[in-house]
C-alpha cells in the first residue's frame, strides 16, 4: 500500500512538472509577432513592447549621436513602422545575439548602411536617441551594439534599425539580460483618408458642420516642428482665409493617447501654434484671426486601442470661431 502510495505521488510530481514550466513560460504582449522581413526571433526571446503605425516618421540612425534625443547623421524615413521589443533569456551576451541577427537579415536580402558598438555609437547619447526611454534599455550604453540595413523590394523599399543592449542599470531579474529593439520601416504612402483637402471643400465642411480635420499636416515624431509635406495643406488654409476675409479660427492639435496627458496637452497645442505661425509669417494671415488650443486626446474620433484608430486621432482641427 505504502509502495502504492509513493508511486502515485512520484507520478503526479512528474507529470505535472511540464504543465508548471509551460504556465511559467513568458509570453508575448498580446497582438506581438515577428516581423517577417526579419523572420524567426532569437531563441529564448520574449517580445516585452509591441507597436505598430500604419503610417509614420522614422529617425534612422547612420552615425554617432550628438546629444540625447539629438541625431548626428541620419535619414528621415516615411512608411509603416514596426517596432518590437525582445527580452533574452539569461546566460547569451550582446555579441552572440547581434551576430545571429546580422546573420539573418543578411540571408534576407538586407544590405548594411551602418554599424557601431559601444562608445563608437555616441554612449549614453545614443542610447537615448535610438529607442524610446524604457526599463531594459535605458542607461544601458556601456554594452550596444547597433545595425540599419535596407533592402530594395518590388513593393518599395523596407528598412531595419537593430539594437542589442545589456542591462546593466537594474537589479533583479532583469540584470544582465540582453533586450533587443527591432525595428522596420516598410516605406509607403499615406493613407487616401490623409491626402489635402483643398479650400474649397474645407469651406464647404466649416460651414456646414463648423469644422473640419484635417491630415495632411504632419509633424516630426514627438514635435511639433512642421515637416515639408505640410505646405499643401498650410496653402490651403491660407487661401480659404483670404477668400473668407472675415473667417476666424480657433487651431486645434489632436494627438493619440501614446504618452501622458501633460505631455500631449503640451505637444498638441505647440502644434497648433507652429500651424499659426506658419500662416502668419509665410502667408500674411493676421494673428487675430487665428488661436492656437491643444486637447491632446480628450476628443477622439476612434477608439485609440487599434493602429488605424490612432492614426485618425492625429489630426489638425480648424474650427469656426
Amino acid at each position: 500500500m505504502l509502495e502504492r502510495l509513493l508511486f502515485s505521488t512520484l507520478f503526479v510530481l512528474i507529470c505535472g512538472i511540464p504543465a508548471v514550466a509551460e504556465a511559467q513560460k513568458p509570453k508575448d504582449v498580446k497582438g506581438a509577432r515577428d516581423h517577417p522581413a526579419i523572420g524567426a526571433r532569437y531563441p529564448g526571446s520574449t517580445i516585452v513592447r509591441y507597436d505598430v503605425q500604419k503610417f509614420d516618421a522614422f529617425t534612422l540612425l547612420l552615425g554617432p549621436a550628438k546629444d540625447r534625443g539629438k541625431p548626428g547623421k541620419h535619414e528621415r524615413l516615411e512608411g509603416k513602422v514596426t517596432r518590437a521589443s525582445y527580452e533574452i533569456e539569461k546566460g547569451r551576451t550582446t555579441l552572440e545575439v547581434f551576430r545571429n541577427y546580422e546573420k539573418r537579415l543578411a540571408e534576407q536580402g538586407f544590405a548594411p548602411l551602418y554599424a557601431c558598438v559601444n562608445k563608437d555609437c555616441g554612449g549614453r547619447a545614443f542610447n537615448h536617441t535610438v529607442v524610446p526611454y524604457w526599463s531594459g534599455f535605458s542607461e544601458n550604453y556601456e554594452d550596444q551594439r547597433y545595425l540599419a540595413l535596407s533592402r530594395k523590394d518590388a513593393s518599395g523599399d523596407v528598412y531595419v534599425s537593430l539594437y542589442v543592449v545589456r542591462n546593466h542599470s537594474e537589479g533583479g531579474p532583469r540584470n544582465n539580460r540582453i533586450y533587443v529593439q527591432a525595428d522596420v520601416i516598410e516605406i509607403a504612402k499615406m493613407d487616401v483618408g490623409m491626402e489635402v483637402v483643398d479650400a474649397s471643400k474645407m469651406k464647404k465642411e466649416i460651414n456646414t458642420h463648423g469644422h473640419i480635420a484635417l491630415y495632411g499636416i504632419l509633424f516630426d515624431t514627438d514635435s511639433a516642428k512642421l515637416r515639408s509635406e505640410s505646405q499643401k495643406a498650410l496653402t490651403e488654409i491660407a487661401t480659404l482665409l483670404k477668400e473668407q476675409s472675415a473667417l476666424k479660427l480657433f487651431v486645434v492639435g489632436h494627438t493619440d493617447n501614446q504618452g501622458a496627458l501633460d505631455y500631449n496637452l503640451k505637444l498638441s497645442r505647440a502644434r497648433a501654434e507652429s500651424v499659426v505661425a506658419y500662416l502668419t509669417s509665410k502667408h500674411g494671415i493676421a494673428a487675430a484671426r487665428l488661436e492656437a488650443h491643444g486637447l491632446a486626446f480628450l476628443a477622439p474620433v476612434a477608439s485609440n486601442k487599434s493602429d488605424d484608430g490612432r492614426q485618425k486621432n492625429r489630426r489638425v482641427v480648424l474650427v469656426e470661431r
